[in-house]
């Protein structure tokens, strides 16, 4: 069944009579080498020209992916926490850098992300850090800029644009994947419905419209309709108010 797009569409078409513009990223997570599913990532990045933020799971990096980033200048590498590692009692949802841990450990180990991505990828790393799960304990985040970070990036519509001194929040807002429920697409019409109520919301001053809207995939499990749903999404945004987004470290 092929979604129905009109009530974005006309979602889209008061952005445009309001002339509004929609800063728009993509992040995609768990990356750890050159893969068939990368070289599609890739391939559909540079079709849609919308550059791709790709969270690298720094323990697990490996020089072929380097090697790739380097000579595709779509992807724009960031660091995904440090092995991707559960620390949560069981019961409790997933993280890395939750409140599981001594503040000392969470710092260390997003130090030593940082530093081996640095070595990996030089100058083209971002000093971006992602936590997996997209959980993270809040005091960590006043000493992640101490840490060599300028922008920190988890899941839902921001609260703060500077959550520490010298540290830019930017979210990600829409995750076409049902996890709880065989890791393939989400019923596109809901998601369709979310993105409308979301870009509503900003243009109704309801949340913050200065936070670029970020998209988040994780192409290592992606299916047809994930990647069909993905690229047919981001190609109606930027048909309309959409504006592709990059981050710069000067930005914090």
């Amino acid at each position: 069944m092929t979604p129905d797009w009109s009530s974005l569409e006309q979602e889209l078409e008061q952005w445009q009579d309001a002339g509004l513009t929609l800063p728009l990223w993509w992040r995609d997570d768990d990356a750890m080498s050159q893969s068939a599913e990368l070289d599609r990532l890739t391939e559909l990045s540079a079709e849609l020209d919308l550059p791709v933020h790709l969270a690298v799971i720094p323990q697990g990096a490996t020089p072929d992916l380097a090697r790739f980033v380097a000579s595709h200048p779509h992807l724009i590498p960031v660091v995904h926490g440090w092995a991707h590692q559960n620390h949560a009692p069981a019961g409790e949802k997933k993280a890395e850098f939750g409140t599981h841990r001594p503040l000392e450990e969470l710092l260390d180990d997003a130090e030593h992300g940082l530093s081996a991505l640095q070595e990996l990828f030089g100058n083209s790393l971002r000093p971006m850090f992602v936590p997996p799960w997209n959980r993270i304990s809040p005091e960590m985040l006043t000493w992640l800029a101490g840490a060599g970070y300028t922008a920190v990036s988890t899941f839902a519509p921001r609260t703060s644009a500077k959550p520490a001194s010298g540290l830019l929040r930017v979210n990600t807002h829409l995750d076409p994947i049902d996890w709880k429920g065989g890791r393939g697409l989400l019923n596109p019409q809901k998601l369709i419905a979310q993105v409308t109520r979301q870009l509503r919301d900003r243009r109704l001053g309801e949340t913050d419209n200065t936070e670029p809207f970020g998209l988040l995939t994780h192409h290592l499990v992606h299916d047809e309709a994930i990647w069909s749903f993905t690229a047919a999404l981001a190609k109606h945004l930027l048909d309309g108010p959409g504006e592709a987004w990059i981050y710069d470290e000067r930005m914090s």
